[in-house]
């Protein structure tokens, strides 16, 4: 049962409202506050958002933002925030500004001098790492894929030295050829696809990547809304220079130095920079044979 809301009015300001992902029992009483007694809400799809105030009986006056209509609509935002209003800010689900428009309205109101108030909330992002069963303490997201193969290998090649836990979103139509890229850049790492979550179908499939690529390539592309969790680079004792000299060896035999240092930084976890460093060294001492482009 939700608490009737204060009859004063907010503080003025910009207030980042975090939503559902999906069980609407999941949203703060201080969410349903702010939301109640802001001037406007702000959200991506007022379609989407009146479903959530409806289940609350919740009346605020809302305005479409989004990428398409941002430009022109966060300076009327600007002007009414500065005019005394409380202007409550939500996406379609989750936290706002990962992965929407929220972040350049936040700039302009923090270069106009208004005050920024976070309600933190529902995060898919946090919450398919509470279940992933993949190490926590250092992560880094990195939104959504490219949708081409050779955009998303360039994209993950950037990451595979990073000693963190990576998130993605991914579009589920595109999920089994975005774990084969992968699981063929970053290494066969384990991970986890977190689908739906907190809703009644909710999944969470964990395994190597290659096991799930080959579980969504057999199974076709799931139902709903999908996060991706992949673990680090694996740790281990450090990489003898004869091993790593071996490794690179047999790898300029079929592939060019960048190549060749990439998939070796991936299977060992060491620096792609350090790696080619010394794959250009051997190349010129000749001992690949493989392209040199």
């Amino acid at each position: 049962m939700r608490k009737p809301a204060d009859d004063a009015p907010l503080a003025r300001g910009l207030y980042i409202v975090a939503t559902p992902i999906g069980n609407l029992g999941d949203i703060t009483l201080r969410a349903l506050d702010v939301l109640t007694r802001a001037g406007c809400i702000a959200c991506e799809d007022t379609r989407i958002t009146s479903r959530l105030l409806a289940h609350y009986a919740i009346r605020t006056p809302m305005l479409a933002y989004h990428e398409h209509n941002a430009a022109r609509v966060r300076p009327l935002l600007i002007e009414r925030l500065k005019a005394g209003e409380s202007v409550a800010l939500v996406s379609d689900a989750g936290t706002p500004l990962v992965s929407d428009p929220g972040f350049r309205l936040v700039v302009a109101g923090i270069a106009a001098g208004i005050a920024v108030y976070p309600l933190p909330g529902p995060s898919s992002v946090l919450a398919a790492l509470a279940v992933a069963g993949l190490p926590t303490d250092r992560f880094l997201f990195a939104g959504f894929p490219p949708p081409r193969t050779a955009g998303r290998r360039r994209v993950f090649a950037e990451l595979a030295g990073v000693p963190a836990t990576l998130v993605f979103l991914e579009s589920p139509r595109r999920l089994a050829e975005c774990l084969a890229d992968m699981a063929s850049v970053l290494g066969d790492r384990p991970a986890a696809v977190a689908r739906e979550l907190t809703k009644l179908y909710e999944e969470t499939r964990r395994g190597r990547l290659t096991v799930l690529a080959t579980h969504y390539a057999d199974a076709g592309p799931p139902k709903g809304e999908v996060t991706l969790v992949v673990g680090p680079p694996d740790v281990g004792p450090p990489v003898a220079t004869d091993d790593l000299d071996n490794r690179l060896r047999a790898a300029l035999a079929e592939h060019s130095p960048s190549e060749a240092a990439r998939r070796v930084a991936a299977e060992t976890g060491l620096r792609r920079r350090e790696v080619y460093t010394r794959a250009m060294q051997l190349a010129g001492d000749g001992a690949g044979g493989g392209p040199t482009r």
